[in-house]
């Protein structure tokens, strides 16, 4: 074992204990798979990630992203929290707004913008409406009646999101959830029109709660701004349910790329034994 540099970071959130937390070890090189996954476990956060060289040409650095029980090849919050360690450590000299993280989902582009870090929302490998019976499971497994909701659509870019509209951000915070096994987005609008977003995913019997869901918020800015339900830029809140106070900011450019980003902030940095 040796001493590697370490950070936790705090995504979406311009202030400490406000977003949703990842753990990050600056230094991987060497270390086997099974420390890996023992080490996120012991982490006992969303996703603890990985900084190795990379292999592309094209890329800054790689990461490897670990939940305490299993590896994935794409998440939205690691994803920013990474950079951002990144760049205070051996990133510090990176010239230029633009990042290119590699991760077994690709190569992702992340830049510097006024609203902190932001990621390309990757494509959705599934869309279109939620089957009807399915719908039902869902509003059941939630406590609320059918005819709450909206709108459902699928929204899975890697996490396998299904996701459900409710006609208003208040009845999204009212929620609380029975069981399922689905990781199910929910989504609704203040007065002001701002959206209101929660995500839940099953572990170990229960359907726990994310406190700020980059991945989520990427594949809704897809459904939503296509619908032309929203127009972008615009924030979403999320978090609120947890005593979070989440703030996610999308915006599109002219080439039609959906950007998710926000603020993110150090908490912890020093090193770890791995």
């Amino acid at each position: 074992m040796a001493q590697r540099p370490f950070a936790q970071v705090d995504v979406f959130a311009d202030r400490p204990q406000r977003g949703n937390p990842v753990a990050v070890v600056l230094d991987a090189v060497g270390v086997c798979d099974d420390a890996l996954a023992r080490f996120a476990t012991w982490t006992n956060l969303s996703e603890t990630t990985f900084v190795l060289p990379p292999t592309h040409e094209d890329a800054d650095y790689r990461v490897r992203i670990f939940t305490p029980t299993l590896e994935l090849p794409f998440a939205g919050h690691p994803t920013l929290g990474t950079c951002h360690a990144w760049l205070e450590t051996q990133g510090a000299g990176h010239e230029g707004d633009t990042i290119v993280q590699e991760c077994d989902a690709g190569l992702v582009p992340i830049r510097r913008t006024a609203d902190g870090l932001a990621f390309a929302a990757p494509p959705l490998l599934r869309d279109g409406p939620v089957e009807e019976p399915l719908v039902g499971e869902l509003a059941a497994a939630l406590g609320i009646d059918r005819g709450d909701v909206v709108d459902a659509q699928w929204a899975d870019n890697g996490p396998g999101w299904v996701a459900l509209m409710l006609g208003s951000a208040q009845e999204v915070l009212d929620v609380q959830p029975g069981y399922i096994e689905m990781d199910i987005g929910l989504v609704g609008m203040h007065p002001d029109g701002t959206p209101e977003v929660r995500a839940f995913f099953p572990k170990d019997g229960v359907l726990m709660e994310d406190p700020v869901t980059g991945s989520l918020n990427a594949s809704l800015a897809q459904w939503l701004l296509g619908d032309g339900r929203l127009e972008a830029p615009f924030v979403a809140r999320q978090g609120a349910a947890l005593g979070r106070d989440g703030r996610v900011h999308v915006s599109r450019d002219d080439h039609g790329t959906i950007w998710v980003g926000g603020q993110t902030v150090t908490c912890i940095s020093g090193s770890v034994e791995l």
